[in-house]
């Protein structure tokens, strides 16, 4: 049996994980390449490229059907290493939000991630706490599990310490010491010991594997699946009609099947599910390197249409690092830069610190505990040989806890009773002089900032325990002022929501006049005055609705209240964002758009119930966490503008030169390369797009707004058919002056290639200032852009890769009126997006034109 005091050694713990495993479930079956092959095989480019090889291979095109070939091993090959990033990516995400474990390891209390939990380890738990292996309690005081998970019975079961009486490992039932992973500690705390992990875990032999959790498609994917379908089904009619149109009027029915092909090919916009991937998975991995968590995709559509952020004071708002500022015994005042501490507030500290927790993890206990060290020690006002007998834990109606020790000494037990003000007043029952005493004591250090509790102590004979803290006669000894300061960067994150359209509220369990104070130092709107608890009982759900329009902080509010909050913001039609780290948060959590959790304080009730963990407890990187998703999102549409601009000017010059019986511009060869450059540019370069300068200055969007709006698809279809408009005449005026087919063609592809990259330096910024978009950095850009220009050059002046093409040599007049044309259409769309821009600030056409 290991040691509760000291636990297991790190070099010891290493040795048993190794030997041992990790303590995770088995996961589903690894994607292998193979795997990934058969996936991409599935897909209509590749059939298409495939199709279009074995056709070049009947005809005896040995060239192109090695380069169409080749194309579908490439293709292959990005999709494998693209899944492999994203899998990579997804596992880092796995690491962070493998749920955290409080361990005992060489004497000291360390977080750990669950999964690193061996057999033999020493784990504390606490209410809110989610088991992380199967163990057997050391210690326990007042706790009970809920192992709905593993018996269905929904009714909490008591636990025991283990005893010495040997009994069976068993889920269900009360007073048994075992308690099993995937269970939830609903009350209560204790100590366990680590007795099975990972698949030797009594939820492990259900064969439960939580790795994989199956989402519902969001709105983004069922908006682009219709358009992917969309596009699919027109592209095979007019193939089909192509295929058919082309045999009866040029004769040869492969050639026909071929053109049919590759106008499929030109109008198949396959990289819209694969963009929307990329997105949504690098997306949470960046949040992630802002201590922010997405444990849902959709969480990153919702980021940049939230109005309405709820944050909690204590932790989120403030350091949560209390510190003593002020102590107040019948209208006498310490403050605590003096340096010494009179007799008369000696009992206040003693009391204080024996309502505490002994080992304080709580702000306020270890501030008592600090206290107490510094002026304290050496008297006998610290008793640390007192027991424990009993505790009465804050509970709804009763915002106080009280802590009964058996002192050596004593016949007696010492009772010592701590929390809010008023509850402490009731439980003394004060006469109505030293109640209005105490009350104005209390505002005053409120109206300072500081968090007021009250301190009381009785004495109780025994043997029978009160059910209520009421039953004892408590005496009242006085208050104590606590500081908990601002987070650094808390005022200027709330200024910049303020700027963004978002509106901040602050719920805190504090007095009103200390939550007005840390309101006002935050940059809070206090016009509409604090609304209390107390208030929003007694106030009916329109009068709530009605009152929230004016009121963003909210006081002495109990964490089932927050509920009341959400739902009463959600009936103003607000998009909600909500942080919590209770057990009695998560309805609150699950009911807001926006669920956030701490990671740091947080329960792991409260952490599944929210769509957002924040690893660091910080205001700041909620802020950062909706800049980078209104960042994602623009990009998104960035991407999406692009994808439908550039396919306009494929399918047109697939499409254009079979109506007018002109040579064919492209093959299934040209749409296969072009594909290659456009996977990357539209899901790399676009990903890797900084954030728009004005992206925290403008409203939230409206989350009923569809990705593909009108003004984006006239704006992406005005792109495409003007590039379509420039390179077709350049085509035609080629072969009007007797160029070649080949050169022309070759001239044509070049200008597209060229437009393309204008499209999108054009759409990287929806302001017009083409400077200002080419100066902001993205290496992945410059990247692709180089790379793209490099492959063309070769398949321009190589000869044998020329011929594959079926190109001819371009002089450098052709490809200077390539460049030209791909400068004017440049300067064309710089200008119009200068005319929209005019039409958008005039009120007068047509909106944000993205």
């Amino acid at each position: 049996m290991t040691n509760p005091a000291i636990g297991l050694s790190d070099d010891e713990a290493g040795a048993r994980l190794r030997r041992v495993g990790l303590n995770e479930l088995p996961r589903g079956e690894e994607r292998t390449l193979f795997r990934t092959a058969v996936d991409v095989g599935r897909e209509p480019m590749f059939q298409l490229l495939i199709a279009a090889g074995v056709i070049y291979l009947a005809i005896g095109e040995l060239g192109d059907a090695s380069m169409l070939l080749a194309s579908a091993v490439i293709t292959v090959g990005i999709s494998v290493v693209q899944e492999r990033r994203t899998e990579k990516v997804l596992e880092t995400l796995r690491d962070l939000t493998s749920p955290r474990a409080l361990v005992m390891r060489s004497g000291q209390r360390k977080r750990i991630a669950g999964r690193e939990l061996v057999p033999g380890d020493i784990v504390i738990l606490a209410e809110g706490d989610r088991v992380p292996a199967d163990a057997v309690l050391l210690s326990a005081s007042e706790l009970q599990t809920d192992e709905s998970l593993l018996t269905g019975e929904s009714v909490p079961v008591r636990k025991q310490a283990q005893t010495g009486s040997a009994m069976p490992a068993r889920p269900g039932g009360d007073d048994l010491p075992f308690i099993f992973s995937g269970t939830m500690v609903v009350r209560g705390h204790g100590i366990a010991e680590v007795t099975a992990t990972g698949s030797g875990s009594e939820i492990g032999k259900i064969g439960k594997a939580l790795g994989a959790i199956a989402n519902e498609p969001t709105p983004l994917h069922r908006q682009t699946a219709r358009v992917v379908r969309l596009f699919a089904a027109l592209g095979l009619v007019l193939s089909a009609a192509v295929a058919l149109i082309y045999a009866l009027t040029r004769g040869g029915w492969l050639d026909g099947i071929l053109a049919g092909i590759t106008l499929a090919m030109s109008m198949l916009p396959e990289e819209i599910p694969l963009v929307l991937t990329i997105f949504m998975v690098m997306g949470a991995w960046r949040i992630s390197q802002r201590r922010v968590l997405t444990r849902r995709s959709a969480t990153i559509e919702a980021l940049g249409a939230a109005t309405v952020l709820c944050s909690d004071k204590t932790g989120t708002l403030t350091l949560n690092r209390m510190s003593v500022a002020a102590l107040d015994v019948d209208g006498a005042v310490w403050r605590a830069d003096q340096p010494t501490l009179p007799e008369r507030f000696h009992p206040l500290i003693e009391f204080a610190i024996l309502a505490s927790d002994r080992d304080a993890f709580d702000p306020m206990d270890k501030a008592f505990h600090e206290l107490g060290q510094r002026f304290l020690a050496g008297t006998e006002h610290l008793h640390r040989k007192w027991v424990l007998a009993h505790e009465y834990p804050l509970a709804p109606g009763m915002l106080a806890v009280s802590h009964a020790w058996k002192a050596l000494d004593h016949e007696q037990y010492v009772v010592a009773a701590k929390g809010a003000p008023e509850a402490i007043a009731d439980l003394c029952h004060l006469d109505p002089e030293r109640l209005a005493a105490a009350i104005r004591s209390a505002e005053r250090m409120a109206a300072s900032g500081m968090r007021v509790r009250g301190v009381a102590c009785a004495s109780f004979e025994g043997p029978d325990w009160p059910s209520s803290q009421h039953d004892f006669a408590f005496q009242f000894i006085g208050l104590v002022g606590l500081a908990d300061p601002l987070r650094p960067g808390v005022a200027d994150a709330v200024r910049e929501c303020r700027e963004a359209g978002i509106k901040v509220a602050m719920i805190t369990g504090d007095y009103p006049a200390t939550a007005r104070i840390i309101a006002e130092r935050a940059g809070i709107d206090t016009a509409g005055g604090v609304m209390s608890g107390d208030e929003l009982e007694r106030a009916s759900t329109p009068e709530l609705t009605h009152r929230l329009a004016g009121v963003a902080v909210f006081a002495r509010i109990m964490p089932e209240q927050k509920l009341r909050i959400v739902e009463a913001f959600k009936a103003q039609g607000q998009i909600v964002a909500m942080t919590g780290d209770g057990v009695n948060d998560a309805p609150s959590l699950k009911a807001a758009h926006i669920g956030i959790a701490m990671g740091g304080r947080g329960t792991d009730v409260a952490r599944e119930a929210a769509a957002i963990v924040l690893l660091d407890d910080d205001f700041g990187s909620i802020v950062a966490a909706i800049r980078l998703g209104r960042r994602i999102y623009d990009n998104l549409r960035k991407a999406m503008s692009f994808i439908t601009a550039i396919h306009v000017p494929i399918a047109g010059l697939a499409l254009l030169p079979l109506a007018f019986g002109l040579p064919l511009v492209f093959m299934p060869v040209h749409i296969a390369f072009l594909e290659l450059v456009i996977d990357p540019m539209c899901s790399i370069v676009f990903e890797a797009e900084t954030e728009e300068p004005n992206v925290m200055r403008r409203k939230p969007r409206d989350p009923g707004e569809p990705l593909f709006t009108w003004p984006l698809i006239a704006w992406s279809i005005f792109q495409g058919l003007v590039v379509l408009g420039v390179t077709m005449a350049l085509f035609v005026g080629a072969l009007s002056h007797g160029l070649p087919e080949v050169e022309a063609r070759a001239l044509a592809f070049v200008t597209l290639v060229l437009a393309s990259l204008v499209i999108i330096l054009v759409n990287r910024s929806a302001r017009p200032s083409l400077m200002a978009a080419v100066r902001r950095p993205n290496p992945a850009l410059w990247i692709v852009a180089g790379a793209a220009v490099a492959v063309l050059g070769v398949a321009v002046y190589v000869p044998k890769v020329r011929e594959l093409f079926r190109f001819g040599p371009l002089h450098l007049d052709d490809m200077a009126a390539a460049a030209i044309s791909a400068i004017a259409v440049l300067l064309l769309f710089e200008a119009a997006k200068a005319c929209f821009e005019l039409l958008r600030t005039s009120r007068r056409g047509l909106g944000h034109f993205r």
